[in-house]
Parts: structure tokens; C-alpha cells; sequence
């Protein structure tokens, strides 16, 4: 059993603050100071390019990999971290295509993150307009795998309304058909049980910086499937893919497995703030966490729809179709963020009218529920959102 309130005495929380974006940046751990002024100073500081022989940095994102895929049920020696989570997509799908040549169709979904979407179309333009991508609505996606689809590419939690996939059903569906999945973990990775390797996925990507807390621009993971991890090409041949980077040749060679994915210099400064925040996750059940989850999401919805019941619920009601967020609907959600952030309680708003709000049982309990809950409620009840001031856009919603 996992005891959440030590797990939460590991996080730094500022003071009057009730967090519920951690679904788009996860809060710090206590430790991560610690572990990035290490790199800088002993490390970076005293042994300078020394470092990357002597500190281990070049094999950081193995080794980290390695702790990602245990939460997300992957094979060891299957995932590899670094470069952005767009740039993964990219070399996910421009494989999977090389490796489903004779056919033209990217199946995704209007659910799906949107730079998703435009590296897909970038991509397709890249090929010459061979290639177009095919969106349908979310509850259309399985129904949509034909034998024209050549990649399948979704992401299993909706973005917006944490609405989930069924990522085994839908894998099945595709192989049946003979399309290749690509899946987007974005809002999976530390929110909820996952199992790659059960569900035979082909590839999958995602971020560190959400549910697994490495910080603000921390690092993407890649996964290939053991069964292509030797014949998958990466379309971003980067100089650390190559089987041997520093003999320096001319021309590229694939490096072994999942070597083969990695593109650029690692992120040392931010693999050491994901180190520190892997610590936590070190014995932690992830089916656990997401019960837990979806019981504080109950709480909320309950108390929501009982004192604020102008707001529109827009995440499903089936905990088997429910990531680890709450959505509500409302014409001025914006504004009504603006004045909930103002009063302590952090969410977050997508266009063009959701209030989302994340459930991380690490850090979030029961007492930070209802808080918001009442919170919310007084905001609503007295329309103090309806201010000037919540209402300017900012740069970032």
C-alpha cells in the first residue's frame, strides 16, 4: 500500500497553493535542487567534459528509460529519453510508415494534442503529398481502421477532456487490419497503468515534465517494440544514434535497438531533476495510484455538480474511460481560471471553453479537494470572475 501522505511530504508546494495542473507541469520534488546543483557544481563545475565519461551522462537516458518504462509496462532496454516529445513523434511515425510502405493514410484523432497533428502534416509534406493524415472524432477512431491506414497514431488520454482510449482494443483493431500504432503517453506516463508490452504496441512516446515531474522542458521518451527495435530507421539519424558516434564517420549507421532513437546531446541538467523525481516513483503500483486518482476525481465532480452545477461536466463519467483529470465546460472558462488561480487553486484552461484540472494522489489529497471544491463554488456563486482583469489573455492559458 502506498502511503500518499510520505509520498507528498516529498514535494515542494508553496504554501497556500492547491495544485491540480500537475496534468501540465508537474510541482518539484524536495530533492531536485539538490541533484541538478550537484551536475552543475561537482560535476559540470570540477570535472567539466570529463563529465560525460566520469558522471555517466551519456548513459543517463538508457538508464532513465529504463525507470520510465518499468510505469508504463515496457520491455527493459525499450525506451530511451531525450530531445522534445514532438521530435519523438516525428521518428515514431516517420518509421512506422517507412515500415508500412505500400500504404498512405495517418489514422489520428480530433482528440489528439495538435502538434501531434502538425508534425503529421508536416511530415506528409515532407514526403511530397503521397501521405494524408485522417482525423475522425475520438469515440470514431476504432471504427475508422481500415487496410488503407498505414499508422494509427493517437494519444491514449484526451488532452482536453481526459477522456481514454482503450489502447489494447484499439492495437488489436489495427493489427488485425495491418496498421502500425504509434501512441502518445503524454497523459499516461505516471497517471495511470499502462502496459506497452501486454498490449503489443508497435511505438510509443511521451513527456517527463507532466505526471512524472522532471521539470519544465524535461525530456521525452521513445519506445519501439522489441520486435522492430533492429529494423526500425530513425528519419532523425542523429550523430548519437549511429552505432559508433565517435569514430566520426561520414555516413550513418544505426546504432543497436533502441540506441538507434537518440538524436541529440542529452539534457544533463534536466535527466538530473528527472533522476530526483524517479526516486519517488521507485515501488509505486501504478494501478494504485490511479484509483486513488479516480477517487478524488469522484470527490470533485460530486461536490462540483452539487454547488456549481453551471458548469458542465465534459470528462466521462466510466472510471474505464477516465484518465487522471476532470473537465467542466463553460463559455467563460478562461476568465473563471484566471479568478480560481487568483485564489490559490491552479488549473488550467483549454480552448475554447475547458477548465481542467489534474488528480496526482502523490501530492493531492482529499482536504486539497474540497478546498477547491469551495473554492470554485464561492467564485461561482458570487461571479468574481467576471473582472477585467481575469479576462486578458495571456501568452499561456
Amino acid at each position: 500500500m502506498i502511503d500518499f501522505a510520505a509520498k507528498k511530504a516529498l514535494f515542494h508546494l508553496p504554501d497556500g497553493v492547491t495544485y491540480l495542473d500537475g496534468n501540465s507541469l508537474g510541482p518539484m520534488v524536495k530533492t531536485a535542487p539538490a541533484a541538478v546543483d550537484k551536475v552543475v557544481q561537482a560535476e559540470w563545475g570540477e570535472m567539466l567534459i570529463r563529465g560525460w565519461n566520469k558522471a555517466g551522462w551519456m548513459a543517463q537516458p538508457a538508464l532513465l528509460g529504463n525507470r520510465v518504462g518499468r510505469l508504463i509496462g515496457a520491455e527493459p532496454g525499450t525506451v530511451v529519453l531525450g530531445d522534445t516529445l514532438s521530435i519523438k513523434v516525428y521518428q515514431a511515425l516517420a518509421s512506422a510508415l517507412e515500415m508500412n510502405s505500400k500504404r498512405r493514410v495517418i489514422l489520428s484523432d480530433t482528440g489528439n494534442f495538435p502538434s501531434d497533428l502538425y508534425m503529421a502534416e508536416g511530415l506528409c509534406r515532407t514526403l511530397g503529398g503521397q501521405y494524408r493524415l485522417k482525423t475522425v472524432a475520438p469515440e470514431e477512431a476504432m471504427a475508422a481502421i481500415d487496410d488503407s491506414v498505414a499508422v494509427v497514431m493517437l494519444t491514449e488520454v484526451d488532452y482536453r477532456t481526459g477522456r481514454r482510449h482503450h489502447m489494447a482494443d484499439i492495437t488489436r483493431r489495427a493489427h488485425e487490419m495491418g496498421a502500425i500504432t504509434v501512441w502518445d503517453l503524454a497523459h499516461s506516463a505516471g497517471a495511470l497503468p499502462v502496459n506497452l508490452a501486454g498490449a503489443q504496441v508497435d511505438f510509443a512516446v511521451g513527456c517527463t515534465y507532466k505526471y512524472l515531474n522532471s521539470g519544465p522542458g524535461g525530456p521525452a521518451f521513445i519506445y519501439v517494440a522489441p520486435r522492430h527495435a533492429e529494423t526500425a530507421r530513425p528519419a532523425l539519424s542523429g550523430w548519437l544514434g549511429h552505432a559508433a558516434p565517435f569514430a566520426f564517420d561520414l555516413s550513418y549507421r544505426p546504432g543497436q535497438g533502441i540506441e538507434r532513437m537518440r538524436v541529440g546531446t542529452p539534457p544533463v541538467l534536466q535527466m538530473a531533476a528527472l533522476e530526483a523525481a524517479m526516486d519517488v516513483w521507485d515501488g509505486v503500483d501504478m494501478a494504485e495510484v490511479h484509483a486513488q486518482s479516480l477517487r478524488l476525481q469522484d470527490q470533485f465532480i460530486k461536490g462540483i455538480e452539487a454547488r456549481a452545477p453551471m458548469l458542465q461536466l465534459a470528462t466521462p463519467r466510466s472510471h474505464l474511460m477516465r484518465g487522471s483529470q476532470v473537465s467542466f465546460r463553460h463559455p467563460e472558462g478562461y476568465a473563471i481560471m484566471q479568478a480560481l488561480i487568483a485564489e490559490g487553486v491552479i488549473g488550467d484552461f483549454r480552448a475554447p471553453d475547458i477548465l481542467r484540472f489534474g488528480f496526482t494522489p502523490l501530492y493531492i489529497d482529499e482536504d486539497d479537494v474540497a478546498r477547491a471544491v469551495g473554492v470554485l463554488a464561492r467564485i461561482m456563486d458570487y461571479g468574481t470572475w467576471d473582472k477585467p482583469e481575469f479576462k486578458q489573455r495571456a501568452a499561456v492559458t
